[in-house]
């Protein structure tokens, strides 16, 4: 078939494979519906590189749950079998995903082509994450082909392009349907209609090549599934049976498998390749399309299908060759109950070794669909395994209820061990769904059944949890009890794990709460976690010591912490960690006054997929402090989702801070009543907690909303002493915290020369509500030359812009698309198509062509601002 309308999208190929020549890797997206010659593309720009860089070629398959790392392990046998050890279930993700950098690196120079993205299991699509994010420095092209129609909101790939969005090493190849034109060109028959063969195959080459082969000049099958199933009704009724053995196969079958079912009628294949069904590639014989198998495999009657994939699995047991995975395949569509149950676990544990979770939980599932009431110790097994990998996964509702199925299966089996030990996992899922006091009886009561046992691993890790619960709740000495016993347990039968984990409670228990004494535990978490490869728990005592830094309203070792943390998440792709890690480093940025760093942080994190809640919560309340400090739109939506989340849990750890931010929101918004509400509702929890600086921000609060209160003596100085009225030393403190709006507000409560540098800062600060709040009260007080802050001309200028929308502006003004923006800023797509709209909306158009139009400003003017004030103190 002739190759129309693609030299745009081949020469971004070229470009990738001339960037690989110059040293410099890259990953290209190529995307389409099915039909629209993705294929066709690949090989013709592969075939222009045969013979200068090797061209190796790995497919996904359309099983009902992938293999592992199938692609990878196809291009490993081109490569020599250098990977033939992926996948290992010794060896973790990030080492299986490391040693295949280095096998890339190794090779030199080289194309690799995957395609049908859409179907591959969640290690590929990791290992394609990993690869994406360091592939530059790598001597490697990776193209990858995917169907864009067939993800829905909740497809696994969804998540990897957003995550790929924001790299710069990679390219994108839409494909979109042939025009009427091409059509005409592919027809180049006076008998068919252009303009109706375009309508009725919407342009997709595919559709248009089986019509003309089909010859249906006069009646134009509305599917391709008529078209295929007119050729296969040419066919003999034993090739027709070759052809139905292929399709059940999958959509390449190896020669060998073939003939062991289907005997001497396996030479009947040129029959099918003779109607245009099948086609050859060396020794496995290749269905046409995958449309083309879906057909096939549809006409085939239901029970016949099931005697056939029987089979197959038969076949593939004799040669000993095929994965775990896909022996489970055939066997759930054979109905085979035993072999289903032999082979999925299997291949659920070779999953989770390389971190496909997902396909872990659907092997698991498809066991347990086939493990009936009368298995009950297998099913609990079965149902123990698979809330892990639903937990791993956030799917914590899931989590909770296949746990609950676990403890009640062991406790009907009379196992006291096993059930305390799920009793204790499901506390984990619960407190997740934000179920605490739920989590709380669960702990407890798993506890109460180990105990009666003796010291053992499963009494161990039921003590940590309940420590990590208590630490949660703020409950330092609670916290600390039960983590030092989970210690001793743990270190008595060797469990280094539990051991670990157990100083991160103890050690993030007295660290929230100022007590630096806590770093000695969970440094001790860190060494542990390092030797024994627990990378997991490294990464979770970094963002616990930066948040409990945060709390304490430690700004500058939150920072560098949280940045250490930060960067060692990433290199792992431990995604989890990295986006609370981010979401407090938002909050540390709006504190220290870098206000649009703090929002574009808060922004990624809350476009990352499967974001956890608590995550998400923190970036809530950054974002809606930043808008409620600079007046900003789209404060309270914000705040209102973060307090329906928090409320979920009923601990002061997520209800303080969204309860303090909306105490401020509503006084800057003009309600002092509303201030005063949201600032009473946690009060009494967090004076039941003695926290220092949740109590003396909400007594803050309160005293401004017109509250008499009595402070406790022990609340955070800085608050003490605005509440006590020595506006001197509070700001004083303020600026030794690094907290510049702080230091400015308590400035604004002195005297004339005071207030003055208050508005300075916070004019720098672009802090539109304090800033004109302040001068009515001034000019209110008679005092003279109030500065009226920015100039109206410089307003007009800034057109109200934020600095990051002013660079948006000068760019959109350029003609750069929204991606464009995001590879010149490094930062993500939709954080683009945020700030787009927001300035949009300021300038009062609708569309970017209205702003072309419009009298660019000087960029000195627009952008002069964050030059002179830096981080801290950027006009917003």
């Amino acid at each position: 078939m002739q190759l129309l309308e693609r030299q745009a999208s081949l020469e971004v190929l070229q470009q990738s494979a001339r960037d690989l020549r110059a040293g410099q890797g890259r990953v290209v997206l190529v995307s389409g519906e099915a039909g629209l010659g993705k294929t066709s593309l690949l090989e013709s720009f592969a075939s222009t590189h045969r013979g200068r860089e090797r061209v190796l070629w790995g497919r996904c398959d359309p099983l009902f749950t992938p293999s592992p790392l199938a692609p990878f392990q196809e291009i490993a046998a081109q490569m020599g079998g250098r990977l033939s050890a992926l996948p290992d279930d010794q060896a973790g993700s990030t080492v299986v995903f490391s040693r295949l950098l280095q096998e890339l690196h190794r090779a030199g120079p080289a194309i690799y082509v995957i395609e049908d993205l859409h179907w591959a299991d969640e290690a590929t699509l990791d290992a394609i994450k990993f690869l994406g994010r360091r592939i530059q420095a790598v001597e490697a092209l990776l193209i990858v082909s995917y169907r864009d129609d067939e993800l829905d909101q909740n497809h696994s790939l969804r998540n990897l392009l957003a995550v790929l969005a924001t790299c710069r090493t990679v390219r994108r190849v839409p494909l979109a349907p042939l025009s009427v034109e091409s059509v005409r060109q592919l027809i180049q028959q006076e008998r068919f209609d252009p303009e109706i063969v375009h309508r009725k195959t919407g342009g997709n080459p595919f559709l248009v090549t089986e019509l003309l082969v089909s010859g249906e000049a006069d009646r134009v099958p509305p599917t391709v599934r008529d078209i295929v199933l007119q050729r296969a009704a040419r066919l003999p009724k034993a090739a027709r049976n070759v052809l139905e053995v292929a399709a059940v196969i999958g959509p390449r079958s190896d020669a060998r498998l073939l003939r062991r079912i289907v005997g001497d009628d396996a030479d009947l294949t040129d029959a099918c390749m003779g109607v245009g069904l099948l086609r050859a590639e060396g020794e496995t014989l290749v269905l046409r399309h995958e449309l083309t198998r879906q057909a096939v495999l549809e006409s085939i009657a239901p029970p016949r299908r099931a005697v056939l994939h029987s089979q197959v699995l038969e076949a593939l047991l004799e040669l000993g060759t095929a994965s775990a995975s896909l022996l489970a395949h055939h066997a759930e569509a054979a109905g085979d109950a035993e072999a289903v149950r032999t082979h999925a676990p299997i291949a659920a544990k070779l999953a989770r070794s390389v971190g496909s979770h997902r396909e872990a939980a659907d092997q698991l599932a498809r066991a347990l669909r086939y493990t009936g009431s009368n298995r009950p110790e297998e099913r609990a097994n079965l149902l123990e395994a698979l809330a892990e990998e639903c937990a791993l996964l956030d799917r914590q509702g899931d989590a909770a209820d296949t746990r609950r199925q676990a403890v009640h299966l062991w406790r009907e089996l009379d196992n006291p061990r096993k059930e305390g030990s799920n009793l204790a996992a499901l506390a984990w899922p619960l407190v997740r769904s934000g179920l605490n006091a739920e989590a709380d009886v669960c702990s407890l009561r798993a506890i109460a059944i180990l105990e009666r046992l003796g010291p053992s691993r499963e009494l161990a890790a039921a003590l940590r949890m309940q420590a990590h619960l208590r630490m949660l709740d703020r409950d330092k000495d609670s916290a600390m009890a039960w983590g030092r016993k989970a210690i001793a347990m743990a270190e008595a039968v060797g469990d280094l794990e539990t051991l670990a984990s157990a100083h991160l409670a103890v050690g993030a228990a007295m660290l929230v709460t100022d007590d630096l004494r806590g770093r000695t535990y969970l440094n001790r978490c860190i060494s542990l976690a390092r030797e024994h490869g627990f990378d997991g728990l490294v990464a979770l005592a970094y963002l616990n010591i930066g948040s409990s830094y945060g709390e304490q309203y430690r700004f500058t070792e939150a920072e560098r912490i949280l940045k250490v943390g930060m960067a060692y998440a990433f290199e792992r792709d431990l995604d989890h960690a990295l986006h609370y890690i981010q979401a407090w480093l938002a909050l540390t940025y709006l504190y220290q006054g870098r206000w649009t760093d703090a929002a574009d942080l808060a922004l990624e994190v809350l476009q990352a997929p499967e974001l956890a809640v608590v995550s998400r919560i923190m970036a809530l309340v950054a974002l809606g402090r930043v808008r409620a400090r600079r007046g900003d739109p789209g404060v309270w939506p914000a705040l209102d989702e973060a307090l329906d989340l928090a409320q979920r849990t009923g601990t002061l750890q997520r209800l303080a801070p969204v309860r303090a931010a909306r105490a401020e929101a509503a006084w800057l918004g003009g309600s002092p009543e509303r201030a005063r509400t949201e600032a009473e509702a946690v009060w009494d929890l967090a004076l039941a907690h003695r926290h220092p600086w949740h109590v003396g921000e909400f007594a803050f609060w309160r005293r401004r909303a017109g509250s008499e209160v009595r402070s406790p003596s022990w609340i955070a100085r800085p608050f003490l002493l605005e509440l006590d009225g020595d506006w001197q030393d509070a700001a004083t403190a303020w600026a030794e915290r690094a907290c510049p709006y702080e230091r400015a507000r308590s400035l604004a409560e002195g005297d004339e020369v005071a207030c003055r540098e208050a508005l300075t800062l916070f004019d720098r600060l672009g802090a539109s509500p304090a800033a004109a709040a302040l001068r009515q009260r001034l000019r209110s007080e008679g005092i003279g030359r109030v500065p009226r802050g920015p100039r109206a001309a410089t307003r007009s200028n800034l057109l109200g812009l934020t600095p990051r929308q002013a660079e948006i502006l000068l760019l959109l003004r350029e003609g750069l698309t929204n991606a464009a923006i995001a590879r010149r800023l490094h930062i993500s797509t939709k954080t683009v198509d945020h700030h787009v709209s927001a300035v949009l909306a300021k300038l009062g158009v609708s569309s970017r062509l209205e702003v072309a139009k419009l009298e660019a400003s000087p960029q000195p003017t627009i952008l002069g601002g964050v030059a002179k004030y830096g981080d801290i103190g950027r006009p917003e």
